[in-house]
């Protein structure tokens, strides 16, 4: 199946999106133009008594601006996240379930406050720097808007200040030629899709499809408000048994608990996603698109990227640290499973919201090209045994903030078609 193309053209649909864009900016003249086209095409359809016959222009081809089905094709457009502003979450419950005991503290302290201002400034400078040498490689860049995210926000069902827009990732996952806004799990990530919101209706102005998933409530009933969690044999327990903190009150995910490989995407259960929420991804996907549920040895399932994350077709790597219990499904398909070193990341750096293994949350350029960690040089070894050339790029202190380089990025283009991967 080839790309997804946008069609525009239609005489009198051009005249009337040409009018009202001149009412309305020229911005938004292209969306109109296309709005009144499909409007003219199913008035074209009923039968006409009077009036001669209209000539019909043909149609102009235009590639959509987003289209990606894995996460190796080569890459075009990327979003990057942003580090300003960003704010420690309040410690509820959601949060001291997905962060370990020692930072729990630092949680006390600094919940809902900004985090350490070097750390951040530390953070921005580098991932500006990832920015540059995006563009470098060829890529083109967009980022989120400002926002300030100290200001605190009241629903019906709960009160929280905002966190960051530094993990598109976790936010915003492309499928094609559609954009799909997770509904998210935390409550200081609830307005989140604010910041990427302008980027998202210009994709969507030129042609690109957007879902928004349904929106939860985020009431009580959505957390086990008493989730035993002391030790990380507790959570290990907890986890093989199928506890977590999300309840099946209403569907919630973060899309970066799903991974693609063409045909096939693959999440896990998690502390942030709910059945309900993988359940909706897969009527919403099927039937083009297949999702399989994997689960893995982690006392702390929250995304998927540092766990189980594919470089290529029928190429993944599998944390060694959290072994995927399905894997004997993936080595019958005649996939390589490449088992990443041991990460070098000093113990006393501040991993506040993640673990070690962001070394093997990489960004693919292409199938020969890897983001990777500067200070990882065991896993610049092992890319370039896969015959991988490493583009290497220092996010130490953005790692604090949680994520590596696939989760400070969501891919909008990828040149590449629609296959399956997975047999």
């Amino acid at each position: 199946m080839l790309r997804v193309r946008c069609l525009r053209g239609g005489s009198r649909g051009a005249e009337a999106a040409h009018l009202i864009g001149a009412m309305l900016g020229r911005s938004v003249t292209g969306w109109v133009q296309r709005a009144f086209q499909s409007t003219s095409t199913a008035a074209a359809a009923q039968p006409r008594s009077v009036g001669p016959e209209e000539p019909v222009n043909e149609a102009v081809q235009e590639e959509c601006p987003v289209c990606a089905y894995n996460e190796w094709d080569p890459l075009e457009e990327v979003i990057v996240g942003r580090a300003e502003n960003a704010r420690v979450p309040p410690f509820s419950v959601e949060v001291k379930a997905n962060t370990y005991e020692k930072h729990w503290p630092f949680y006390e302290k600094f919940g809902g406050q900004s985090f350490p201002e070097d750390h951040l400034k530390k953070a921005v400078a580098e991932i500006e720097e990832m920015c540059n040498i995006l563009r470098h490689e060829g890529v083109t860049v967009r980022r989120p808007v400002n926002i300030d995210w100290s200001k605190e926000y009241t629903t019906p069902d709960f009160s929280s200040p905002g966190m960051y827009s530094a993990m598109p990732r976790d936010i915003l996952m492309v499928v094609g030629n559609e954009i799909i806004e997770a509904p998210m799990a935390w409550r200081a990530r609830f307005f989140e899709y604010r910041a990427y919101r302008p980027l998202i209706k210009e994709y969507f102005k030129k042609g690109a499809k957007w879902t928004t998933a349904p929106k939860p409530t985020m009431a009580d009933e959505l957390y086990d408000q008493d989730y035993p969690i002391r030790t990380v044999e507790d959570r290990h327990k907890l986890a093989a048994q199928g506890k977590f903190v999300t309840t099946e009150h209403e569907p919630c995910f973060d899309a970066a608990d799903f991974i693609r490989a063409g045909r096939d995407l693959f999440v896990q259960r998690s502390q942030v996603t709910n059945y309900m929420g993988i359940e909706w991804m897969r009527r919403h996907l099927a039937p083009e698109y297949k999702i399989h549920i994997i689960s893995f040895k982690d006392p702390n399932p929250m995304h998927i990227d540092a766990t189980f994350n594919i470089i290529g077709p029928g190429l993944v790597l599998s944390n060694p640290d959290r072994p995927c219990r399905q894997i004997e499904m993936f080595k019958k398909a005649g996939w390589t499973v490449v088992k990443p070193p041991v990460p070098l990341i000093p113990d006393d750096h501040p991993l506040w919201m993640s673990s070690k293994w962001l070394s093997m949350n990489v960004l693919m350029l292409d199938e020969k090209r890897v983001m990777v960690d500067a200070n990882e040089t065991t896993i610049h070894k092992m890319f370039e045994n896969l015959g991988i050339e490493t583009v290497k790029v220092s996010i130490r202190h953005a790692n604090s903030l949680g994520g590596g380089f696939h989760c400070w990025t969501t891919d909008v283009r990828r040149r590449g078609t629609l296959q399956s991967y997975f047999h």
